[in-house]
């Protein structure tokens, strides 16, 4: 692998990392970073989707110790199997949305000014859930993760379903989607990462299962590369974001998104960036 190639895909990581896990579309901002970059092709749409196992796993790192105590409970504790059956279910809709329209969404969505439109529309959504908290603050009710029901499991896994839109966040959509749905900030982020196992586990594996024929062993310095440095940035947002949440709310995040996608959309009808597919 030549050092642009490798800087490239350095480069990649860490947006992945350093996005993944913030209301702001990991998947938005790296196809926009891939136009910029001038990386183009089917086995860089697979790149952009793998690299995303780093990033993952970031958040088994991060809660290494809950993790080992929910398996080790499974067999007696019922709070650890009731856990457990939450993430699965929470996981589910986007699974089998994603197995049923994941080629139409990559042919049609996977392209700079749908991903804008995205992140303006999910800024307003932020802005607005953000505005509900502060002026219904009594609809919280769940503030921990280990009172979630199966059926609240089930309406932020509906929420995440709509990250299957490029640019409208994964994050963003259990996060906010939990808000709207009764539960507190830092229980809808904390169910967030916890869900973000599965789903980017199956997100990799089914990309490189179903594509294996795009890639060869030459491809593998990029995806080591990508990967590693996405766990990195990963950790580090990870971290942070934890301590953010527990004085700040998503507001900034908002502004960004709507700035950033009217800057997109801009830039492309006026020709200043060419933006590709």
């Amino acid at each position: 692998m030549d050092i642009v190639l490798a800087l490239k895909a350095l480069i990649m990581g860490l947006v992945e990392g350093f996005t993944e896990f913030l209301p702001i579309s990991s998947t938005g901002h790296l196809i926009l970073t891939a136009s910029l970059l001038d990386m183009k092709g089917d086995t860089i749409k697979v790149f952009e989707i793998a690299i995303q196992a780093g990033a993952m796993m970031a958040v088994i790192w991060e809660f290494r110790v809950r993790i080992a105590t929910v398996l080790a409970g499974l067999g007696s504790d019922p709070k650890a199997r009731r856990f457990a059956t939450n993430v699965v279910i929470g996981f589910l809709p986007a699974a089998l949305l994603g197995l049923c329209f994941d080629s139409m969404i990559k042919k049609v969505l996977f392209a700079p000014v749908p991903v804008a439109t995205a992140f303006i529309v999910g800024g307003f959504v932020i802005l607005w859930a953000e505005r509900r908290a502060r002026l219904h603050p009594h609809t919280v009710r769940i503030h921990s993760v280990d009172d979630m029901t199966a059926l609240d499991a089930l309406k932020v896994g509906c929420a995440q379903a709509f990250a299957l839109i490029p640019g409208t966040s994964r994050s963003g959509s259990t996060i906010i989607g939990g808000m709207l749905l009764g539960l507190s900030r830092k229980a809808a982020t904390e169910f967030s990462f916890f869900l973000a196992i599965p789903t980017l586990i199956g997100a990799t594996v089914y990309s490189l299962y179903k594509d294996r024929a795009l890639l060869s062993m030459a491809d593998l310095p990029m995806f080591t590369v990508g990967t590693i440095s996405a766990f990195v940035s990963a950790f580090l947002c990870v971290r942070w974001l934890l301590r953010y949440i527990s004085t700040h709310d998503f507001t900034i995040f908002a502004w960004y998104r709507i700035v950033f996608g009217i800057v997109v959309i801009v830039t492309a009808c006026t020709g200043l960036v060419a933006w590709t597919a």
